[in-house]
This record gives C-alpha cells, sequence and structure tokens, in this order.
C-alpha cells in the first residue's frame, strides 16, 4: 500500500489535478489540512472513507495514522496545500515512512507563488528585464533560515522574489528590500489565492506596507517583488523571433 502525498493547489477546488483528483478518489483514508484544504476537495473522496483533518495533529500522530493504515493494507491520500516541493512540512514525514519502510509517492499541486502571478495576470520572467524567480520565505518565527539564505543577500540580485510567510513582518522585509530596488519598485501581495475571499493588493515598495496593515492582512499571502511586475515596452522573446532558425517544415 502507498501513501500518496498530494498536492492540493493553492484553494480553489478546480485546481486540483487529474490525477490528484484520481487518487484521493481511490484511496480509503485522507489526511488533510483543515486550515488550508477546502472541503470541496474531500467530496472527490469514496464513501465512507476516513477523512482526517491533520492541522491539530503533531508529526506522531499523523505519522501514527499514515502506519495504521498501511497495517491496514489502505493506501492513504496525503493532502497539502500548494505544491509539495516547498514550504510543505512533508520532508520529515517521508524521512519517518522511509524508517518503517512504508512506500509513499509525490503528486506535483499548483504552488501559491503560480496562482499569485496568475491572479495579478503578469509573467514573472520578462525578457531582459527579469530571467530570475527567488522563492524564499522570511525567517521571523519558524524554523531559522540558513546562513546565505537572509533576505538582504537574495535581493542584490535583483530577480523577482516570491516571498512567502512574509505578511506579518511586511515593514521589516519593506526596509530590507528598499536599498536594493528602490523605493519605487513595484510590489504585489496576494492573499487567500484563488479562494473565494482572495486579494490582491498592489504597490510600491513605498507603499505596501501601509496597504497590507490597513487590510489586516496577516497571513496565507504570498508577496512579488521585482520589475518585472510591471514592465513595459519590453522585447519580444526570442521563442517567437522571425530571427529564431526554425526547422524546416517536412
Amino acid at each position: 500500500m502507498t501513501i500518496h502525498f498530494i498536492g492540493a493547489g493553492p484553494g480553489a477546488p478546480d485546481l486540483l489535478t487529474l490525477r490528484a483528483q484520481r487518487l484521493i478518489a481511490s484511496c480509503p483514508v485522507c489526511l488533510y489540512a483543515g486550515a488550508l484544504v477546502p472541503r470541496e476537495v474531500l467530496e472527490h473522496a469514496p464513501t465512507g472513507a476516513r477523512v482526517i483533518d491533520t492541522q491539530h495533529l503533531d508529526l506522531d500522530e499523523i505519522v501514527a495514522e499514515l502506519q495504521s493504515a498501511h497495517e491496514r493494507g489502505e493506501d492513504v491520500a496525503r493532502l497539502h496545500s500548494g505544491d509539495l516541493s516547498i514550504y510543505s512540512a512533508a520532508a520529515e514525514q517521508m524521512r519517518r515512512l522511509d524508517k518503517l519502510e512504508i512506500p509513499w509517492d509525490i503528486t506535483p499541486g499548483v504552488p501559491a507563488f503560480a496562482a499569485a502571478a496568475a491572479a495579478l495576470g503578469r509573467e514573472l520572467t520578462i525578457p531582459e528585464v527579469a530571467q530570475t524567480v527567488i522563492l524564499t520565505r522570511y525567517g521571523k518565527r519558524a524554523s531559522a533560515m540558513p546562513a546565505g539564505e537572509q533576505l538582504a543577500g537574495l535581493a542584490a540580485h535583483g530577480a523577482t522574489l516570491a516571498i512567502h510567510l512574509g505578511a506579518q513582518a511586511i515593514e521589516e522585509i519593506v526596509a530590507t528590500l528598499i536599498p536594493h530596488y528602490g523605493e519605487r519598485c513595484p510590489v504585489a501581495v496576494v492573499a487567500r489565492v484563488s479562494w473565494p475571499d482572495e486579494l490582491i493588493l498592489r504597490g510600491t515598495l513605498a507603499t505596501i506596507a501601509d496597504d497590507v496593515r490597513a487590510a489586516d492582512v496577516r497571513r496565507t499571502a504570498t508577496i512579488l517583488v521585482g520589475p518585472a511586475l510591471a514592465a513595459e515596452g519590453f522585447r519580444d522573446s526570442h521563442l517567437y523571433s522571425y530571427a529564431r532558425e526554425r526547422p524546416a517544415q517536412g
């Protein structure tokens, strides 16, 4: 039997992948984080499935549920918001399962930063403006940031930044970024992206902190920073350029 770690996307039930939907429908056990995964996603679970909200469980309790299901010969749909590759807190579960010799796999999901870019109607990589996206978080209340990954050092690259878990420290983030990007650099804060109560705040590094505080945005928000967010008059991509050599049509 297998533990299926599934990226449930940023919130909208219809941003679930077809593979994710199929796996949820086939598993007699489903574990999900109630604060981040909408109830509509759970409707794909089969009738009579054991559905467990993990938001109040610690790691030992979660792993115990996974182990019990495995011992019963039941597949598990383990739902995490967004995509498993970033800030999912899945690695420690996978490590425990490896020690228990319980098989698992991963189904990717739509990450919050991608959903935020879609909500803004912006591409984060613009020709000759920004070709790099840095995904990071603001290390204030959670585990410490590793050496060399402090925000000021990342900002020195001038790339598009996608900052997670930082809304509560927006003033500190702005103060750190202004020396590198300037006060007029465009910023967007997208809270609860793709949920019915989604909120989009657009501004600059000079204005965004006041806007975030006025809107009382404290969590479940992605902060996007960089000139790509307001780029105009940029050159066309080489991908579709008439000057690009293309193979002859056979």
